[in-house]
């Protein structure tokens, strides 16, 4: 297949010259076939077939899954957006369409630790301990800092991640990594979903802004258990800085904001109308945050209904 890709490219340059130079002569230099040239040149006018009308729609929709995706998408995750708008195929006929386009999945960066943890403020044990797992949501919260960088100076990023969907309940930006920061976003998330009579557990790095008492004053008046990774150990919060990573990738790394509010703009769009909302998670099935926790609470409506009838 990767041949034939590369011959029709050969193809398709001769034939933009062939007013220009001899056919002939370009097909020596070239190294194709003057019959093999026709040959392609008869096909191009021809009718399409059914397997072929089928391949290039299917291509189509591989491009358009991979445009949507900001050219994130690998090949499993196009495979799911296929699947999901009716196509059959297979992950490695999607990986071989994606070659044949030239369209590559950007790698993801490493780890960066961005808050201080050199304080002499009250810190709290790991009860997380890296299990990164929940059965319903607003049972276990994640939350960390990352920066961003714009023409006008760096402003910086707190989330708030329910581990349950991996879904961004709460985030703040501000020029500063002062207490605030973490702690608007904190009280975002709370405000926007409810917490069980039972508590959750919040896990957070060492940093200063999570150990400040004014942020733990309101994780305990909230029904909040607190935990925190071990000191210099970034895999002990790996979903939220994982997040980072993806954000990084997939937003900041590909984008030079002129403004602060450019990129404040930016960062909520993606954040609130793709992550959330549109991208695939792995973890969760293959579907987004948002979808993940509409099935959830549907299917626990209707079980409601079924115990009530």
């Amino acid at each position: 297949a990767h041949l034939h890709a590369a011959k029709a490219v050969i193809f398709a340059h001769i034939q933009r010259h062939e007013n220009e130079y001899a056919i002939e002569k370009m097909c020596r230099i070239l190294q194709v076939s003057k019959s093999g040239y026709y040959k392609w040149k008869q096909r191009q006018h021809a009718p399409e077939t059914d397997r072929e009308a089928d391949r290039t729609e299917k291509k189509r929709m591989v491009s358009r899954s991979f445009r949507e995706s900001r050219g994130t998408y690998g090949s499993p995750r196009v495979h799911q957006d296929l699947v999901a708008w009716g196509y059959t195929m297979s992950v490695k006929t999607v990986a071989r369409l994606m070659q044949e386009q030239g369209l590559r999945a950007i790698p993801k960066v490493a780890f960066v630790t961005t808050t201080d943890s050199n304080h002499t403020l009250k810190t709290e044990p790991n009860r997380l301990n890296r299990d990164f797992t929940a059965e319903q949501p607003n049972q276990v919260w994640v939350t960390d800092i990352t920066y961003i960088r714009t023409r006008e100076g760096w402003l910086y990023l707190a989330t708030v991640m329910d581990l349950f969907s991996r879904k961004i309940v709460g985030w703040n930006i501000q020029d500063h990594m002062r207490t605030e920061l973490a702690l608007d976003a904190l009280k975002m998330a709370l405000s926007s979903r409810e917490i069980p009579e039972s508590g959750l557990l919040h896990h957070s790095d060492r940093g200063s802004q999570y150990c400040a008492i004014d942020y733990k004053k309101v994780l305990t008046n909230h029904r909040c258990t607190l935990s925190m990774s071990r000191k210099g150990d970034p895999f002990d919060n790996a979903c939220i800085e994982s997040f980072h990573a993806s954000l990084k990738k997939e937003l900041v790394h590909r984008t030079r904001f002129r403004t602060k509010a450019e990129a404040s703009h930016a960062v909520t769009r993606y954040i609130a109308g793709y992550y959330n909302r549109k991208r695939r998670h792995s973890t969760i099935g293959h579907v987004s945050p948002q979808a993940f926790e509409e099935t959830y609470h549907q299917a626990k409506h209707d079980k409601v209904d079924d115990v009530a009838s």
